[in-house]
């Protein structure tokens, strides 16, 4: 056991931080459903933006980046980078019509969006499907990183660690709800954004590292340090590079990433107190997540390389973690080497990024199965305390299931790929629902059984059949085409949305563009007097530009980091001049953005 008291009284002093922070909510979370899972759709864009960040800081998070550098190298770090695309889109184009739409969640959505039976049917599914199932895979995941550090620092036994995890995050999530976490969340943020900086130092100065220099000049570095691939390599270069940025970043269904926004985003979109504040927090969820924290991550990931050149060494040295020993260990093995008191705050920092993880995923996944299952099909007419009381529940049933699976899993790059393949192919159906009408229910059943069906075929059925191994991302790519023919397919083949429904949606959310133009035109010759809804086929020109704009601006603010680490210093000072005036350029959009607005009447005019 690696911890001194020193240590344990730093994590126990973060713990009941927590828990105060809770009890301090506790009553106002209860009050209703509102206020349980969306904090009454009150809350700022800065509170909001580094609750995202937070929770996209757990635990596996760094091991992932670990396993990725150990594996393929900077960057191999593509398969993730690459979602900044979609987050971009997300800001810029979705998240003003997600705070439009007035839902608590993203499944509600489906009855706002299309019609009859299927559209209930939807809801209903989706609500088990992915606050249930799916989430508690993500939480497996995020769980089996606690597993692995704990074994390394403290010689936990992943039962021991399952068992302690889950009865504190639970008894924090159930407290406080959604505001309870956002936050604890805001503390959670610069205690991790701290940690994390601790470790890239101590693992820097290690004797078989030397320091930067002595880093950067490995034999065994040296090859892994490229931030873009080896184009000479063409499997390396359309695997980790090409596919990520061509295919992946619209395709593919991940928490967190979905095209369009959704899940534990688009939750605190509906939290913000107005459109503006909703946009700013996903700006800066996207721009912190790409930009800020990987460097330090990376950094330890590379100095593992060198002190654990292989798993059979960190087996070797960590005999109680040797079960689930992998190449995502990397990062957890170098924090054995932080000095007693700094350890403490390391690990209270991986703690505090376990539980904003899961306590975000707990109250999301429990807002899925309280709102969108229970109240709507199991007891309509529950009051406001049984909802909060079922949710409370519910949340503890997750922890539950998440926490045995974990027990069962291995690996967090194998978890993050299987995941992909599920979402694999439904992630163009959720850009296109909002600006295409003809798009039903029937569009978004197919697509999900398609995709994990595909999935499970390859993961399960697909070493039997005698057919030539697919590497990743060719299962990928073979996913999107089955699963976009599939529902592309059962779209022209089922009933439309009825009419009224997307009148209705059109009036609450107003997406415009020329996809909506047939139903506007259809109410119009009907006599029916239809709000402007031309709004967003001006918008989403502006928005596709400022989408651009950030892109060019994080990334180069990413690449610039990275290049002035190398002592690349030409490079990086050419790099973060593009960054600063990408930036400059980009605030001028997004002004003009937001000064587009409904009531500019001559913007409809026809």
């Amino acid at each position: 056991m690696l911890l001194a008291p020193i240590d344990w009284a730093i994590i126990v002093a973060y713990l009941i931080f927590s828990l105060g922070i809770g009890l301090w909510v506790m009553r106002q979370a209860g009050k209703n459903s509102t206020e349980f899972f969306a904090a009454g759709k009150n809350m700022p864009w800065w509170l909001l933006g580094v609750s995202m960040v937070a929770t996209t800081f757990s635990t596996d998070t760094p091991n992932l980046v670990s396993n990725i550098v150990r594996t393929d190298g900077v960057s191999g770090n593509w398969v993730w980078w690459a979602f900044l695309l979609t987050g971009m889109l997300t800001v810029f184009v979705y998240a003003n019509l997600w705070k439009r739409s007035g839902v608590l969640t993203d499944v509600e959505f489906y009855e706002l969006r299309y019609s009859g039976k299927m559209a209930a049917f939807l809801r209903g599914f989706r609500s088990i499907y992915l606050g249930f199932l799916f989430n508690v895979v993500v939480m497996a995941t995020v769980s089996l990183a606690a597993i692995k550090i704990s074994g390394v620092l403290m010689g936990l036994t992943p039962v021991e660690t399952v068992v302690i995890a889950g009865v504190v995050t639970v008894i924090y999530s159930s407290l406080g709800g959604l505001k309870g976490v956002l936050l604890t969340d805001f503390f959670q943020f610069f205690l991790a954004i701290g940690g994390s900086l601790v470790a890239a130092y101590v693992a820097l100065n290690h004797p078989e590292v030397g320091g930067l220099d002595g880093l950067l000049s490995h034999k065994e570095v040296v090859s892994q340090l490229n931030i873009l691939p080896d184009f000479s390599d063409p499997s390396q270069a359309i695997g980790i590079f090409l596919i990520p940025l061509l295919v992946q970043w619209w395709s593919v269904y991940y928490p967190g990433a979905e095209p369009g926004g959704g899940g534990y985003i688009a939750q605190r979109m509906f939290a913000a107190k107005d459109e503006e504040n909703s946009i700013g927090a996903v700006f800066f969820f996207n721009a912190a997540h790409y930009a800020l924290r990987p460097w330090p991550w990376i950094i330890v990931g590379l100095c593992s390389i060198i002190v654990f050149p292989d798993v059979a060494s960190m087996k070797e040295a960590f005999p109680n973690a040797a079960s689930v020993a992998g190449d995502d260990m990397g990062y957890p093995a170098m924090l054995t080497f932080i000095p007693k008191g700094w350890l403490g705050l390391v690990v209270a920092s991986l703690t505090a990024a376990y539980m904003s993880t899961i306590s975000t995923h707990l109250n999301w996944g429990s807002s899925y199965l309280v709102n969108d299952f229970y109240a709507r099909f199991i007891s309509p007419e529950s009051s406001e305390k049984e909802l909060v009381m079922v949710g409370r529940i519910s949340t503890v049933v997750l922890m539950v299931v998440a926490g045995a699976l974990a027990l069962l899993l291995r690996n967090a790059l194998d978890s993050f790929q299987i995941i992909l393949q599920i979402g694999a192919g439904t992630g163009l159906l959720f850009i296109l629902r909002w600006f295409w009408w003809r798009i039903n229910a029937g569009s978004e059943i197919a697509a999900m059984f398609i995709s994990f069906a595909v999935a499970m075929y390859f993961q399960f059925g697909h070493a039997h059949t005698g057919l030539p191994t697919l590497t990743g991302w060719q299962e990928l790519i073979v996913g999107v085409i089955i699963t976009t023919i599939g529902w592309v397919s059962v779209t022209f083949m089922t009933r439309p949305t009825d009419k009224e429904t997307l009148v209705n949606f059109c009036e609450i959310a107003r997406p415009g563009g020329p996809g909506w133009q047939k139903v506007i035109r259809q109410a119009r010759a009907e006599g029916r007097e239809v709000e402007p809804l031309e709004d967003e086929a001006w918008r989403v020109p502006q928005g596709l530009l400022c989408m651009v704009l950030g892109c060019i601006a994080v990334y180069g603010a990413l690449f610039a980091t990275g290049y002035w680490i190398y002592g690349h210093w030409t490079l990086a000072g050419v790099i973060t001049v593009v960054s600063v005036v990408a930036s400059g350029f980009l605030y001028k959009a997004w002004r003009k953005l937001i000064e587009i607005r409904p009531e500019d009447e001559e913007l409809y005019e026809e």
